[in-house]
């Protein structure tokens, strides 16, 4: 069978997943789970990612990502070398870990994100021990399949609301966020603001389990590379072009340089770089950083190298530092958003 050419393009939502070579477990205990997943944070910042749903089974991962830049595959290529190398080092073995490339299909995300990320944060029951094995979903679908008891039910929910290698706990209010999960356009193509919005989600996810999970979204999958409808299929390619068994790659939105990020807090600001560079305290830098990272995918290497040489990692850690710091700071909220507003108008 030829290889599925791979579609990429900015601001697209792509299902992703791997499986282990022959099938066999990619993770061997936690310590394996939470390296993957320190590694999940660390792609999303290296290649601005928003990462809005993932989740770890023993032998393969599903991711759903949304790439602002058309790089999913550097950024893939980047996830499994680093995770395979640093596997085969700790557990004294050799030889390809994950079977072959990773598979990636284009999502709608308002026809499909939201039951597309309930497809995958049902994984850990979708298992044989939950009555959920691949015969019994098939039979489910063609009518033939028993209604779960409550027990079995009870036992599904159990797993799931218990399940740490997934993003569901965090959606429902079980656990934190790590600082690299998007939740917000996902809870908010379910309804409701807030708890409100969990609440739905919850109800939504777990409505399935009761009733056997007899939604297959592979059922409109186009030509084996997307899911969506027929509006979105003719977006997709008059938007990107696609070139026979090529990668297709969508033109970028024209950025601005960091010269001019640096210009505008300057006039926000009304001081010079040189004069706020380097005052410890002051936000100014750190908002440079942060335009540029998280909102015009600007590298890490120069914009550490307008502020004097600061490495690629402080930078990030700046970047994030500085939102988190303007939720509870309305001034530089404020600022935050002139000087974003200053560098739209560039693109106008």
């Amino acid at each position: 069978m030829a290889r599925i050419p791979r579609i990429e393009r900015a601001g697209a939502w792509h299902h992703v997943t791997a499986r282990g070579n022959e099938r066999r477990a990619i993770y061997r205990d936690d310590r394996d789970r939470r390296h993957f997943c320190d590694l999940l944070g660390q792609v999303v910042e290296l290649f601005q990612w928003r990462l809005h749903v993932y989740v770890l089974m023993d032998n393969h991962f599903h991711l759903l990502v949304e790439t602002p830049e058309p790089n999913l595959g550097r950024g893939m290529q980047w996830l499994n070398t680093s995770y395979s190398v640093w596997f085969n080092r700790r557990h004294q073995r050799a030889g390809h870990l994950l079977q072959g490339r990773f598979k990636s299909i284009v999502v709608d995300p308002s026809g499909w994100g939201l039951e597309l990320s309930r497809y995958i944060h049902l994984n850990p029951v979708r298992v044989g021990r939950h009555g959920l094995s691949k015969s019994d979903r098939q039979a489910d679908r063609a009518g033939g399949g028993a209604k779960p008891t409550a027990q079995a039910v009870k036992g599904r929910l159990a797993e799931l609301r218990g399940y740490r290698w997934s993003s569901y706990r965090a959606y429902i209010g079980l656990a934190s966020p790590p600082l690299w999960l998007e939740r917000e356009r996902i809870l908010q193509l379910g309804g409701g603001r807030g708890q409100e919005a969990a609440v739905r989600y919850r109800q939504h996810v777990e409505e399935a389990v009761r009733q056997g999970l007899a939604v297959n979204p592979w059922q409109a999958l186009r030509d084996r590379t997307l899911l969506g409808g027929v509006d979105f299929a003719r977006q997709l390619a008059r938007g990107i072009g696609l070139g026979k068994g090529e990668t297709a790659k969508a033109g970028r939105l024209a950025r601005p340089t960091v010269a001019q990020i640096i210009s505008v807090v300057e006039a926000v600001k009304g001081e010079k770089w040189e004069s706020f560079r380097d005052r410890h305290g002051d936000w100014g830098r750190d908002v440079v950083f942060h335009l540029g990272r998280k909102d015009w995918a600007l590298k890490l290497r120069e914009l550490g190298a307008a502020a004097g040489g600061v490495d690629d990692v402080a930078v990030s850690m700046a970047a994030r530092r500085i939102a988190k710091r303007a939720t509870n700071d309305p001034a530089l909220s404020a600022a935050l958003k002139q000087s974003r507003d200053k560098l739209q108008l560039l693109n106008v």
